[in-house]
């Protein structure tokens, strides 16, 4: 075996041997899953408290407004004058919902409590107040029948979306199916190589900082001891990334399994069944073949991008507090590449997602949201060979950098010294 392969191969082993390793392989699907089906299962259970709401109604006129349900119970009182101040008047109400003006001309009204008003009172009022006053201000206007005129001129236009495929044949498709699954992969892309670029960099720092590098330079070349912790950590990232799918999906299949119908049976009685067919169909005209295969490529480009640079880094410090003035202008492009993506959605082919899909320091991220709308065929072949000339002129230069300061210690490094280690000749 090559000596790059023996120290793939050992740094690959200790890593995935690690407890944190094991423990986040672990609890992320767990805590996956328990996004997924614990509010399913709480929502099926009951609160069992109910909330007195006092209604002081000085108009007089919206008792038949607000009726009791399983959470709230509202009772009309009769009190002149309400405030903070005389809120002890009301011990036996947990709120107080005050009606000072008629709400056809004055459409406020005021809700005290001595603790916060529940989101969901707050939201029962407003709705029933506004239904009664709308119904209220149509029978003001004195027009037969006005309420089943309004009702039937309500029209909901129903758009289906039809993408041609490469041989003109037309599928079905969803444009919030395919933001979702380029959003996705997009942060799929960012965490691993923002995540992982910084490990590669934190291992130089240690091995430098316990002088175990030098031992290790002895028997490998620092290109080969360089590229030999990139790959591993890559392969580390790629294997997490797999287990996780693999127990996200065994623990989705087995909570469907065992988790009560009567608990989910409430969500989608809520969904619309045409909305459920059409994220079916979004999702059936995706082409996830594709956009996996340009998500593992990407993923290598990006990531042996960055972290080249983040190993360079790590090559040139003594600890790793020295890193913050160099890992801020290779984080901005990345942090400025997940905003451009976000922001790519709502204009897919636009200067901002073009240009930045084809930078190679962003391209990685923002390709990812532009891959589930279509992209031509040139601009993903074009964007990936900039990729590709951009990381071997990274990694040209970050072996010079790296096979310099590896061995060099008690020197405060600048800019400017890192640039005189790129020019020194072999």
């Amino acid at each position: 075996m090559s000596k790059i392969g023996l120290i793939i191969k050992s740094e690959y082993l200790r890593r995935v041997a690690k407890k944190s390793f094991i423990l986040l392989t672990f609890l992320v699907p767990f805590l996956f899953a328990a996004t997924l089906f614990i509010p399913l299962w709480l929502s099926d259970i009951e609160n069992g408290e109910v909330e007195n709401v006092a209604v002081v109604d000085q108009v007089g006129k919206y008792k038949d407004a607000l009726i009791d349900t399983s959470d709230f119970r509202f009772t009309f009182v009769e009190v002149q004058d309400v405030s903070v101040e005389n809120m002890s008047s009301f011990v036996a109400y947990d709120i107080v919902v005050l009606i000072e003006n008629d709400l056809l001309n004055v459409p406020a009204i005021t809700m005290l409590s001595e603790k916060q008003v529940p989101i969901d009172l707050k939201r029962y009022v407003e709705n029933s107040l506004e239904k009664y006053v709308e119904e209220e201000k149509i029978a003001s206007y004195n027009i037969p029948n006005l309420k089943t005129i309004i009702k039937e001129s309500q029209t909901k236009i129903a758009i289906t979306t039809i993408k041609l495929n490469e041989d003109g044949s037309p599928n079905v498709s969803s444009t919030e199916v395919a933001s979702g699954v380029g959003m996705l992969f997009m942060f799929l892309i960012y965490f691993f190589v923002f995540v992982y670029g910084t490990m590669v960099m934190n291992s130089v720092v240690q091995e430098k900082t316990n002088r175990i590098v030098e031992v290790i330079i002895c028997s490998v070349k620092p290109f080969e001891l360089m590229l030999g912790k990139i790959i591993s950590i890559a392969l580390v990232g790629l294997t997490q990334f797999l287990l996780w799918v693999f127990f996200i999906a065994v623990l989705i299949f087995a909570g469907s399994n065992f988790i009560e119908v009567s608990a989910i049976q409430p969500t989608l009685s809520s969904v619309d069944e045409n909305a459920m067919t059409q994220v079916l169909q979004g999702l059936m005209s995706v082409n996830f073949v594709e956009i996996i295969s340009f998500f593992v490529l990407y993923f290598i480009g990006g990531y042996l991008l960055y972290a080249s640079l983040f190993a360079s880094i790590g090559a040139a410090v003594d600890n790793e507090t020295d890193t913050q003035q160099f890992v801020l202008p290779i984080t901005i492009p990345i942090l400025f590449a997940m905003y451009a993506g976000i922001y790519s959605i709502e204009n897919p082919d636009g200067p901002l997602a073009f240009w930045c899909s084809l930078v190679p320091f962003t391209s990685p991220i923002v390709m990812m949201v532009r891959l589930p709308f279509g992209v031509a065929l040139w601009e993903k072949l074009l964007s990936l060979a900039i990729l590709v000339a951009t990381f071997l002129l990274t990694t040209w230069m970050a072996a010079k950098i790296y096979r310099t300061g590896i061995l060099m210690y008690g020197k405060k490094i600048t800019w400017r010294e890192l640039l005189k280690w790129i020019k020194y000749k072999n």
